[in-house]
């Protein structure tokens, strides 16, 4: 539409290059994408090792993304200030903590179990107590690697500084599941394992709600559209077990479509 162009090239052209409404549909539509269960996460866990810093860390990290469903980016910026064991919470400052569209929020840990969260709390109570690190040290440092003799680099337990980016994290992560005799789930996928075990335990739409905003959605729609696609087993056991003569399942539906219809609207 500038001057110069009009004369050749006609809006209309445009429409050439827009997929059919066909297309469109093939392109956008939903496909189920594997999410590891969370005895699949705690079975990873019992096989990772533990003779080392190295190793503790590791395993840490996996533990601490179940409990928290933080993203990659922002674990790699923890600081050890962040964590609130007493609490059970992590703050994702955005001031220092790289999360998404810098949005500053609380975490309260997932009920996951206490045998992840004491993973968790034996690494920040070694990192204070046995290394002597303090509260502006990173949660989950990088590897402090050395010239060895071959001469190779090699490992040399941690360094005080912060991941620069979250490839080390998901070479992590690759490593581990590999090593347990399970396919590779990246640390993302960890977030819809959360939004499937919330689909499961939440009543009401108040504790999805709660539980939306505890992995940083601000509306709860987010939650329902991005991740919280049910898994086909899941549809086939949701499906057989209601009843039309269910007056209570009846009531909870009511509320949750309800709930639904209130954020559509806002």
């Amino acid at each position: 539409m500038q001057p110069g162009y009009k004369a050749k090239l006609n809006y209309s052209d445009a429409e050439y290059f827009n997929l059919s409404e066909k297309d469109t549909r093939i392109a956008k539509a939903c496909r189920p994408k594997p999410v590891p269960t969370l005895e699949q996460i705690k079975h990873v866990l019992e096989t990772m090792p533990t003779d080392s810093d190295i190793a503790l860390r590791n395993r840490a990290l996996i533990a601490f993304t179940i409990l928290t469903g933080a993203r990659d980016n922002a674990i790699a910026s923890f600081k050890l200030k962040h964590i609130d064991l007493i609490e059970r919470k992590v703050f994702q400052d955005a001031r220092e903590v790289r999360t998404k569209f810098s949005k500053t929020f609380s975490t309260i840990f997932f009920p996951v179990g206490d045998d992840v969260f004491q993973i968790v709390e034996s690494w920040i109570v070694h990192l204070k107590e046995n290394l002597k690190w303090g509260n502006d040290d990173p949660l989950f440092p990088s590897t402090d690697m050395k010239v060895g003799e071959n001469p190779q680099f090699q490992v040399n337990g941690l360094k005080r500084q912060h991941w620069s980016g979250t490839s080390a994290i998901h070479k992590i992560f690759k490593e581990a599941f590999i090593e347990a005799g399970l396919p590779y789930f990246n640390p993302h996928s960890f977030r819809k394992t959360l939004v499937s075990l919330g689909q499961k335990i939440c009543k009401t739409p108040e504790d999805f709600k709660a539980w939306s905003q505890n992995l940083g959605h601000e509306q709860v729609m987010t939650t329902f559209t991005s991740y919280g696609q049910v898994s086909e087993q899941r549809q086939s056991e949701i499906i057989q077990n209601l009843s039309m003569n269910d007056d209570d399942k009846n009531q909870d539906i009511k509320k949750l479509a309800k709930a639904l219809a209130e954020e559509l609207r806002t």
